[in-house]
């Protein structure tokens, strides 16, 4: 038969069984839970080190909040655990089932906490993704940059082994010496940010040092031929230079003064520039030999573009004499050129018109008697043919202009 006493204990397991399986229950939660702030930590510490944008700090301020969170559920439910000892001999069903409530009211916080965990690691996917994406790329960018450093440090040892002094090669290499001592530290002391800016900025350099000091001996090689090149054109105009003389007493000659007079300080201007050019050839040629290659370079840009004066200037002076004596022999070439120029734009002017547009039909105009007044300003006994010339050119040009402001305007029609 059954005693009253046999169904309290039957009863009284039944609720100590019901309280065991909710603290298994909530340690389940509990693990649950320890596990997903363990690996957030990870990321968001991660994050911090390679994000200092406001979004990053937005999502550190939000962790460490939840974080008060965990510990807060984490202590209660360390509470309700050491509140009762289910294993007690005289565990009474009241103590069993006061211990179930809190031990389910634990588990209940816990879950919650992790779905905040949950949601927090759902919605920071995307930054701790890209923070994952900047620490995966460390290991190799820093190796990458000690290869690049490696590498010229061997190609400078060949060029001098060649006979290259190279020193501003060489002191440039020293200066990244630093950069490789602070690659060596890491991450953890400089950060995984600054450290990839670094790893990246000493590979550039490493590698535009490797490629200067592959390119040295061809680089002497070039300056070496620019400079017999710039000598051989600064003979030949000294040559031409010697002319210019001679052609400025021809057009002085044969010619009124306003044909000729703005040419009068070109022969001192190339007398002067050809020499400026001679002394910067034998300063590059110093350089050269002393392996100041950037000085050589330098002296050899500025002795090219003191030669090209010495060559506009006697150009100047022989093609001023080509053409007054082209016009001076027949006018009427120059005088057909500038017509038909104005007779295009002319016709171009009155395509799909009536009437031309006074903005076109005017500087027509005016350019027509412009050219007239020139051709009549010819008849006399010395006629001023470099002023024609001007006029003919200026005419030209007005032309052009009219023919391309029609062309712009009409670009967007249909036909044209």
């Amino acid at each position: 038969m059954t005693t009253a006493r046999s169904w309290w204990r039957r009863g009284g397991d039944g609720l100590r069984a019901d309280a065991q399986e909710a603290k298994d229950a909530a340690a389940h939660a509990f693990y649950e839970l320890d596990s997903a702030q363990r690996d957030l930590r990870i990321s968001v510490e991660t994050l911090a080190a390679v994000d200092d944008s406001p979004d990053a700090q937005r999502a550190a301020a939000e962790f460490a909040a939840l974080g008060q969170a965990v510990d807060t559920a984490s202590a209660d439910y360390i509470a309700a655990v050491d509140a009762c000892d289910l294993d007690r001999d005289d565990l009474s069903p009241a103590a069993a089932s006061r211990a179930r409530g809190e031990l389910l009211a634990a588990r209940d916080e816990l879950v919650r906490v992790k779905g905040a965990l949950d949601r927090f690691a759902q919605s920071s996917a995307p930054l701790l993704e890209r923070a994952e994406t900047q620490l995966a790329r460390l290991l190799p960018a820093v190796e990458r940059a000690r290869q690049a450093l490696l590498a010229a440090t061997r190609a400078l040892d060949d060029v001098r082994a060649a006979g290259f002094r190279a020193d501003d090669l060489a002191a440039r290499l020293a200066r990244l010496g630093p950069e490789l001592s602070r690659l060596n530290e890491g991450a953890g002391t400089h950060g995984v940010r600054a450290t990839l800016q670094r790893a990246d900025d000493v590979l550039r350099s490493a590698e535009a040092l490797r490629s200067e000091a592959e390119r040295l001996p061809e680089r002497a090689r070039e300056i070496d031929r620019r400079l017999r090149s710039l000598a051989t054109r600064a003979e030949a105009l000294a040559t031409r230079a010697g002319q210019v003389g001679p052609v400025l007493s021809e057009l002085r000659r044969r010619f009124s003064a306003a044909c000729w007079q703005d040419l009068q300080p070109l022969p001192a201007r190339a007398a002067e520039a050809l020499r400026q050019a001679e002394d910067r050839l034998a300063e590059a040629r110093r350089a050269h030999d002393a392996q100041a290659w950037a000085d050589a370079t330098s002296r050899t840009s500025t002795a090219r573009a003191l030669l090209n004066e010495v060559d506009e200037a006697v150009s100047a002076v022989q093609e001023r004499l080509r053409l007054l004596d082209d016009v001076a022999r027949d006018r009427q070439p120059e005088i057909d050129r500038t017509r038909f120029a104005l007779r295009d734009a002319q016709r171009l002017a009155m395509t799909g018109r009536s009437t031309p547009d006074p903005r076109h039909a005017r500087p027509l105009d005016d350019a027509v008697a412009r050219l007239e007044r020139a051709i009549d300003g010819l008849n006399g006994r010395h006629p001023d043919y470099w002023h024609f010339l001007t006029e003919t050119a200026a005419v030209r040009d007005t032309a052009e202009r009219v023919v391309r402001l029609i062309r712009e305007e009409r670009g967007g029609q249909p036909g044209h």
